[in-house]
């Protein structure tokens, strides 16, 4: 009797060293801040949850406040439901299609280009304006990536931390290299980072929003206007699906920022050492072999929005999708990826 107990707790003691090993296995392939190497574990998040609707307002706020104190029972059962749902969304539905074979979608406004050449591939109300939501951080991060000097220190401001509702929770004094700040700014969209990357480029939002629009215009983009560096709502603030594609097939050519999209998550390390696991937002980077980026969108206004990318041998595809329903925004863009680089 004692023998087998003994085999049986060294068996389990093994299990739970494997385990261990593992865990540290995967930290290690993490893609970590500058400076940073080693296993590293998630942090809990200092601010509110994580959303995947990275800019989501009234949406984002409501879905913060939880009542800690409900039964185990009830936690239980929401956990238990969330993984359902989560299971059926990664599940597609059936997509149907136009005579010509083209994919139908419930977006108001679509645009599929080629990557490389321009070449539109389809279309469907792309110069109709609408506001872009965080789409328009691909803009940010392409204007902070062509200034260079990646790995000077920026020391964040109070008002970089004035951007509710997602936020990485920087706080004011702490310094990081622009290229952490960019690689977060464009993996999990927080709007503090945003505005801090704006104000060290240009001294403040304002000059910043003036920096956009001559780069939108030098793009083609002329049928835009931004306001701010996050996409958050505010007036005389829209853009087009055209004039996304155009910013995304500039922001697609740009080395840094390809290296950055196409991470499904990495690793952020705050100046006090704490490290946190960041999840793109980009479902797609998951989903679909064949997406290697580029950035999420959501407000109440804008609705869904979704700027992709796709590649395979010899053709890369950029797909913008604005104005779609959570239930088919990643079901239309995937499908339109699809078709793009098959076609």
């Amino acid at each position: 009797m004692w023998r087998k107990r003994t085999l049986l707790l060294c068996a389990l003691l093994s299990a739970f060293a494997l385990s261990a090993w593992s865990q540290d296995a995967a930290d290690s392939e993490a893609v970590r801040p500058s400076g940073v190497s080693g296993p590293v574990r998630k942090a809990k998040a200092v601010t509110a949850r994580d959303t995947d609707t990275d800019d989501a307002d009234a949406e984002s706020k409501s879905a913060q406040k939880t009542k800690s104190s409900k039964s185990s029972h009830a936690s239980s059962h929401r956990k238990r439901a969330k993984v359902k749902q989560d299971t059926e969304d990664t599940i597609p539905a059936p997509t149907e299609f136009t005579p010509e074979g083209i994919p139908k979608t419930s977006a108001a406004s679509v645009i599929v280009v080629d990557a490389n050449s321009g070449k539109i591939l389809y279309e469907k109300n792309p110069d109709q304006i609408r506001p872009a939501a965080s789409t328009q951080k691909l803009l940010t991060a392409l204007i902070v990536a062509e200034s260079g000097f990646l790995d000077r220190a920026v020391t964040v401001q109070p008002v970089d931390t004035m951007a509710d509702p997602v936020k990485l929770n920087i706080k004011a004094g702490d310094t990081y290299q622009r290229i952490d700040l960019l690689r977060a700014l464009l993996v999990k969209s927080p709007n503090d980072v945003a505005r801090c990357l704006a104000r060290d480029n240009a001294g403040s939002v304002q000059a910043f929003a003036e920096v956009m629009n001559r780069r939108a215009q030098e793009l083609g983009a002329v049928h835009s206007h931004f306001v701010n560096p996050n996409g958050l709502p505010v007036p005389g603030q829209y853009s087009s699906a055209r004039d996304l594609s155009l910013i995304a097939r500039a922001a697609y050519a740009n080395p840094t920022i390809r290296s950055i999209v196409c991470l499904p998550q990495l690793v952020f390390r705050y100046a006090n050492g704490r490290t946190r696991e960041l999840e793109n937002t980009n479902k797609l980077l998951r989903r679909v072999p064949y997406c290697n980026g580029m950035k999420t969108g959501y407000t109440d206004a804008a609705g869904k929005c979704l700027i992709a990318s796709g590649t395979r041998p010899g053709k890369d595809v950029i797909v913008v999708v604005l104005g779609d329903s959570s239930s088919r925004v990643w079901r239309d863009a995937s499908a339109l990826l699809s078709w793009g680089l098959l076609m």
